[in-house]
């Protein structure tokens, strides 16, 4: 085999063999990510409370360590501006079960009670939601779903 052919050979195989490394370490470092969120509202009756359900899948290489809900109006004079994820430290926990590899199936449900249904704002509400891996990265979404009231 001719010397060149040898060098371009190894020069090639030391070039992937660094782009593996560097894509490696690269996909380690990626924050969570969202897939799938969904809510559902469903108003309280006669005989029954409502609820609201928030399901949503996070895909952390570093496992997911938390992941925070907040349902908000998207027009109310409550609130003239989405949440940020600063705000979203201390609201609710959404329940995190294991859906396979790096992915976790998050879930978060609230009773709804004919008085919170009475008093709260009437038309579009979106989720936020932070998901933190264990690493410390986030993924805020401040309109991870809808629903309407």
């Amino acid at each position: 085999m001719s010397r060149r052919i040898v060098i371009s050979t190894v020069a090639g195989a030391v070039v992937l063999a660094g782009a593996g490394a560097f894509a490696l370490a690269y996909a380690g470092d990626q924050p969570p990510v969202l897939t799938h969120s969904t809510a559902r509202y469903a108003a309280p009756a006669a005989d029954r409370a409502g609820s609201l359900s928030f399901t949503t899948e996070v895909t952390a290489s570093a496992g997911v360590k938390s992941v925070k809900v907040l349902a908000w109006p998207a027009a109310s004079s409550l609130t003239k501006e989405a949440p940020t994820a600063r705000e979203m430290a201390h609201v609710a926990s959404a329940r995190c079960t294991p859906a396979g590899g790096h992915t976790a199936r998050c879930t978060y449900r609230v009773t709804v009670s004919r008085g919170d249904a009475d008093t709260s704002p009437r038309g579009r509400w979106h989720v936020a939601v932070l998901a933190t891996d264990e690493d410390g990265h986030s993924t805020f979404d401040a309109k991870a779903a809808d629903f309407s009231v």
